[in-house]
């Protein structure tokens, strides 16, 4: 059965390039305040507020 859990890189691997890695971090920070915006909204309606 293979591992469901990556380990992490091997010492010599090439590192991935910084724009990558900065698209991702932007995607799941906006993804995040999205989700927390979207509850807030959620639990505002459910109390009636405004």
């Amino acid at each position: 059965m293979p591992d469901i859990i990556e380990g992490p890189p091997e010492a010599d691997a090439p590192r991935r390039s910084l724009g990558r890695r900065l698209a991702w971090f932007l995607a799941l920070a906006l993804a995040g305040m999205a989700a927390t915006g979207a509850v807030a909204y959620a639990l505002r309606a459910l109390l009636g507020l405004e």
